[in-house]
């Protein structure tokens, strides 16, 4: 009898997002699966570093890692969806984030940046 096998991918939307100092940007992540309570995660990857936990998303429930507080970082699963929502953003916010399910089997690493400076350090909008 063959064995079932269950599979968990997640989309996430490619390309920059950018944004001013204090602004409030959300962040997309679209995922299928064939369990029932999927445990939906965020990191975040600042250049020459690894990933950090940002924060865990279970049915109704949001939990945090210490270094993200809640007021400024959340996040909810919406139908097939679980975007992140940073408010009052700060510099150190620019980074990589990647949105991840639990238990994955196969997945997709494209990229999310959310970027409020570009590389040659000038500004992408006025900070006021």
């Amino acid at each position: 009898r063959p064995r079932s096998i269950r599979v968990s991918i997640v989309i996430q939307p490619t390309g920059d997002v950018s944004a001013a100092e204090g602004d409030t940007v959300t962040l997309d992540c679209s995922f299928e699966t064939s369990y029932s309570n999927p445990t939906l995660f965020w990191y975040k990857q600042e250049v020459n570093n690894f990933p950090k936990y940002i924060l865990k998303c279970f049915s109704k429930t949001v939990e945090n890692a210490d270094d993200f507080e809640k007021d400024r970082f959340n996040a909810t699963i919406i139908n097939k969806s679980v975007p992140l929502k940073i408010q009052t953003l700060q510099l150190s916010d620019s980074a990589v984030y990647y949105c991840a399910l639990q238990p994955t089997v196969t997945g997709n690493t494209k990229t999310l940046y959310k970027n409020l400076w570009s590389k040659d350090n000038t500004i992408l909008h006025n900070i006021h």
